[in-house]
């Protein structure tokens, strides 16, 4: 009697296989070596909307233009030729099969992540002629860590950033400041420190109040920051004082810059509750240089020339020279 059972149990345990296959949580696909499809279970019925009967013996390709052919041809001929196991993380490549996400408005993401393994299949007599390819949804894997990469630069840039104007704090900017030296140390790349504070910036504060101040700080910054380019390392020094490394300039160039940047700034008119507002600036700048023994030294040269400026009457640009 066991032996008249075999028949039915082998019967019951495909259809127990056929149906786990069907249902399962992930796209299953068999090809051969040709590509063509043999199994296309429930997973890629649902996401494709391609019925297992119009996908069987299909061209894989063909059914799916949008595949990266070449790419995916590489791979399987390489799973084929050595019986080895190929993965995609999503990482790689986003997805194989673009398939909608199944949450697209609270997924934050109008296509599914995807993690894609290729197996080598082989027949009763060892024969490795077909691929098996497992298709897994990470789309909710995906976008955490998505947003927590975006949440660890925002937390990175904040770190970095004045609250109040935008540019480097005084943290980082020394941060800058330290690596221009030493790249200077080995290149010999001409680079000058600005150092630049407002003028009577105490005056605003105590005419108009600390909201004009930071107005009238804000306004500065801006106009510091569209003069400046993006290889530049622009700051707030702390207060009403800035600071900047233009990389690549000789004293100069620098001159030229603070001086456009300074005439800028007293041409502009910032208005606050019905009052106008008119500031200058005075400006230091430093060449760095072989003579210097440290970025301390590089900023206390361009501190030297901001206080000359201040001395010989505010509102003009100073070149530090070994004579000050």
């Amino acid at each position: 009697m066991n032996n008249t059972n075999h028949p039915v149990q082998d019967i019951d345990d495909i259809h127990w296989i056929l149906g786990l296959l069907q249902n399962f949580e992930a796209g299953l696909i068999v090809v051969d070596r040709d590509q063509h499809i043999c199994l296309w279970n429930g997973f890629m019925e649902n996401h494709s909307g391609i019925a297992a009967s119009k996908a069987a013996n299909q061209p894989l390709f063909k059914l799916f233009p949008d595949l990266p052919e070449r790419w995916l041809r590489k791979k399987m001929e390489g799973v084929l030729l050595l019986s080895n196991t190929a993965y995609i993380s999503w990482e790689q490549r986003p997805y194989l099969f673009k398939f909608k996400s199944h949450r697209p408005i609270t997924g934050n993401s109008p296509y599914m992540y995807q993690n894609v393994t290729l197996t080598p299949l082989s027949s009763p007599t060892g024969q490795v002629n077909h691929i098996g390819i497992l298709i897994y949804d990470t789309t909710d894997n995906a976008i955490a860590q998505q947003e927590l990469q975006a949440a660890n630069r925002r937390l990175q840039s904040l770190s970095r950033v004045d609250g109040l104007t935008g540019l480097y704090n005084r943290a980082y900017w020394q941060e800058c400041l330290e690596k221009e030296f030493a790249r200077f140390g080995r290149r010999q790349e001409s680079s000058c420190l600005i150092m630049l504070d407002i003028d009577h910036f105490k005056k605003v504060n105590d005419t108009y109040g600390h909201q004009a101040g930071d107005i009238v700080i804000q306004t500065i910054a801006d106009t510091l920051q569209k003069q400046a380019r993006k290889t530049d390392f622009i700051g707030r020094y702390g207060g009403e004082e800035y600071s900047a490394i233009l990389v690549g300039t000789n004293g100069a160039n620098a001159i030229t810059f603070a001086e456009r940047l300074r005439m800028e700034v007293e041409a502009s008119v910032i208005e606050y509750a019905g009052h106008t507002l008119s500031v200058t600036i005075s400006i230091g700048i430093s060449e760095i240089s072989l003579e210097q023994y440290s970025e301390t030294e590089w900023l206390e040269e361009a501190d030297k020339a901001l206080y000359q400026s201040k001395q010989s009457g505010r509102n003009r640009v100073t070149l530090f020279s070994d004579s000050q």
